[in-house]
Formats: structure tokens, sequence, C-alpha cells
């Protein structure tokens, strides 16, 4: 993978998450507890991706880890500025990326399986794979909540 075809992807992540963000945010909690229940598995699964991208720019950046912590109380307003400030750290991280970086073998720990080692661009192109997974995760939620779809722009 090119250092080209990276930030495509990156910078495609980062749109497909704005906008994955964008439509949770237009919905309000309904007076059902099931609805209720969605939301909370919509906001919580938005955790879980944000919280996965951070752990993997931390592994990308050699740097180490501490404990990502989301309150369960939080609400959109603050996933949204912990998303744009991690995308501007992630984003700026792949533009930074130099051929050489992107295939070099990269080592890390995961949080239980053990040390693996890869090209860096496997492992990034892991994380945008999961981002996919976890949006059709957060689209299926948004529609059993009732929210419109929207055409691509």
């Amino acid at each position: 993978m090119t250092t080209q075809e990276m930030r495509v992807l990156y910078d495609y992540n980062a749109w497909a998450n704005r906008r994955s963000l964008e439509a949770a945010s237009a919905l309000t909690a309904g007076s059902s507890c099931s609805r209720w229940a969605r939301a909370l598995a919509l906001f919580a699964t938005r955790c879980a991706y944000l919280g996965a991208e951070w752990i993997w720019l931390e592994r990308f950046r050699a740097a180490r880890l501490r404990r990502f912590r989301t309150r369960r109380n939080s609400r959109y307003g603050k996933l949204a500025r912990a998303l744009d400030e991690l995308e501007m750290r992630l984003l700026g991280f792949v533009r930074g990326l130099a051929q050489a970086d992107l295939d070099r073998v990269f080592e890390y720990k995961t949080l239980k399986f053990g040390v693996y080692r890869n090209p860096l661009w496997e492992s990034m192109q892991h994380l945008a794979n999961h981002g996919t997974y976890h949006r059709g995760q957060v689209t299926t939620l948004l529609r059993q909540l009732g929210a419109q779809r929207s055409r691509r722009t």
C-alpha cells in the first residue's frame, strides 16, 4: 500500500466517521425503553470505536499505552469533540508517513493475545476496516431508531 493510498483511506475513514456521528446526534431519545436502550448501544458502539482508534494510534506512534476512559453519562457533544481531536492526531500521523514507515515491521502487544509483528500498513488497514465494521453497526442501530437514509455527498 502506498502513502497516497493510505491518506485516501484515512481521509475517507474520517469523513465516514463524521457522517455517522452527525446522523447519531440528530436523534433524540424517545420515551420507550427499547428506543432508549438502542440509543445507549449506539453511543457505546461509538465510544468503543473511539477507544480502538486511540489505542491503535498510540501503538502506531510507539507511545506507552494509558487507559482510555469514557463516561457512561457523556453526551454526543463530548464524543464529537473527542473524535475531532483524535481525527486530527490520526490524520496528522498518516500524512507524515513515508513509504519506508508503512513497509517497516511493526511490533505491538495486544490487550489480550500477546505480541504481533507485521508491516505497519497492514495494521493501519485493519484499523480502517474495523471502523467500517462499527459504522455498519451504528447504521443498523440508527435505522432501528428511525433515522432516515441520506444520500452520500
